[in-house]
């Protein structure tokens, strides 16, 4: 493959580009076909064409045709028919397959063509107490018992640990209605066992904990908490290496409770034991979504959480027009509050000319996909505590988006947050205060910081605002104009903050 590769001549990449409105294989996969293969292929989602005679039942019928007609194997082919996705194929494909698909485009054999694009299937990787006080979550419970009963969120994500104490006081994973099942996507399928209530790499279980969930530790160490600690010395850590993880029983008895404590979690796993996943499983998860509401008839997932993506390439498509961002676009109009994380791009290491070492640079223009979907609530990240003290965090993406429109479209806290962590995710290396163990009955809690923690404090208020007034459900339009209506303001320019700081309350008080 890599002689075949590099065979690939200049004209031919200049005619790609000359006629990049018409091509039907991304031209990135042609010319760096080698930075995206595995074992000689290269993992593809292939969009059906919308317009095609016949709808998409048909469409499908026809890609299926003409990926035989290139020659495709078996097994490809199969992994096609088996795509859980009604507006797309996933398969993995050889630079030669690619060609050949994209030389019966050319010689319009079918006409019209049933495939609209091939694109890359992106890897996506995860966004990885006091902040409910901020965001005002424990007032609108004493004052309008803002529960989140009766709510589904959806967290598409690692799992979520179906063992952890945190749910079990309200049965957040348990006793799910209409007969909702948790899905595993994470192994290019669909599996309703109960792998998608294990969490071996921790993101989804910390991400769900900030939603729902609580659990009151009575007696003194009955928590294990891990906490971020800053290093001063970082030089010999190198750029990144500015935090260290230590391990601590709690001193006194502690409450440890999501935004909307009592609504019920859906687990979408997506990512696997290692944090990677692809677009395909996230897509294949949303429409999951899409089918259990009924195509919008029944709203039974009220919300879903997005806390993981992966950078926008403004040279493949238009921001926001994405097959993932597509999908959640056609989510929301079916009656579900997509809520993303903005992306922890918001800087990056720079030596300028002349300095010693490098430094961090502000970059403009980083919102990650699916948070560039117009229609999701795109969360950037503040402090925990004092947001309008230290304004947005320094790693949390910033608008606008490659196409001008004003992204993030909120804040929430994002900061060293504390929520509940798997056992099997934290018994790695952490340097553990005197007297502390972490055994087969901690129950453990850790910090965890990026745009992942902020956008579930967004995912639990809309559970909790929607508890209170019903007659929003099913209105996710509506739902994100309020929220962003009753923002505070922290005074910073609309490019990092959107409309400013999540204020339930306020929120809930405005209609």
């Amino acid at each position: 493959m890599a002689e075949e590769g590099n065979a690939e001549s200049g004209d031919f990449r200049d005619k790609l580009r000359r006629q990049s409105a018409h091509w039907l294989v991304l031209p990135e996969l042609f010319e760096h076909f080698e930075d995206y293969a595995q074992d000689g292929r290269v993992r593809v989602i292939a969009e059906l064409n919308i317009m095609f005679k016949g709808g998409l039942e048909a469409a499908r019928a026809a890609a299926l045709a003409v990926l035989a007609a290139a020659n495709i194997d078996s097994k490809r082919l199969r992994q096609a028919r088996q795509t859980p996705s009604k507006l797309n194929l996933f398969l993995s494909l050889t630079l030669a397959e690619l060609r050949t698909l994209d030389q019966l485009k050319r010689g319009r054999r079918p006409d019209p063509f049933p495939i609209y694009k091939v694109w890359a299937d992106q890897k996506l990787k995860p966004f990885a107490g006091k902040p409910l006080r901020t965001i005002k979550a424990d007032a609108c419970l004493a004052t309008f018992n803002a529960h989140g009963r009766d709510i589904v969120v959806a967290v598409a994500d690692s799992g979520i640990d179906g063992r952890h104490a945190h749910f079990v006081q309200y049965k957040n994973l348990e006793n799910l209605p209409d007969g909702l099942r948790h899905c595993d996507f994470s192994k290019d399928g669909k599996s309703h066992g109960r792998s998608a209530l294990r969490d071996e790499y921790g993101h989804g279980t910390h991400v769900a904990g900030i939603i729902a969930g609580s659990y009151m530790a009575q007696g003194e160490g009955a928590v294990t908490i891990l906490r971020q600690e800053h290093i001063e010395d970082s030089e010999h850590l190198g750029d990144e290496g500015e935090t260290q993880t230590i391990a601590e029983h709690n001193k006194s008895p502690i409450e440890l409770r999501g935004v909307a404590p009592e609504a019920k979690l859906l687990s979408l796993k997506v990512l696997d034991a290692d944090g990677s996943g692809y677009a395909s499983n996230l897509i294949a998860a949303l429409e999951y979504v899409f089918d259990l509401n009924d195509s919008g008839r029944k709203t039974k997932v009220h919300c879903l959480n997005l806390s993981l993506g992966y950078p926008f390439e403004a040279a493949w498509y238009a921001a926001g027009q994405s097959p993932v961002c597509v999908a959640v676009t056609r989510l929301v109009r079916s009656g579900v509050v997509v809520v993303a994380a903005a992306g922890n791009d918001g800087s990056i290491m720079l030596q300028p000319e002349g300095a010693g070492r490098a430094k961090r640079i502000g970059l403009a223009q980083s919102i990650n996909d699916p948070g560039n979907a117009e229609a999701a609530i795109t969360v950037g990240s503040t402090h925990g505590e004092s947001p309008h003290l230290y304004g947005v965090s320094y790693f949390s993406s910033r608008g606008p988006t490659a196409d001008g429109r004003m992204k993030p479209d909120l804040l929430a806290p994002g900061e060293r947050i504390l929520s509940c962590s798997p056992r099997s995710a934290v018994e790695r290396q952490v340097r553990t205060a005197p007297g502390t163990r972490i055994t087969a009955e901690s129950i453990c809690y850790r910090e965890e910081s990026g745009t992942s923690m902020a956008a579930p404090h967004v995912a639990g208020a809309v559970a909790a605002f929607l508890s209170v007034q019903n007659e929003f459900i099913g209105r996710p339009e509506e739902v994100k104009k309020v929220f962003m209506d009753t923002c505070t303001d922290l005074g910073r320019t609309r490019e990092f903050q959107g409309a400013g700081l999540i204020d339930m309350m306020r929120a809930i008080q405005s209609v």
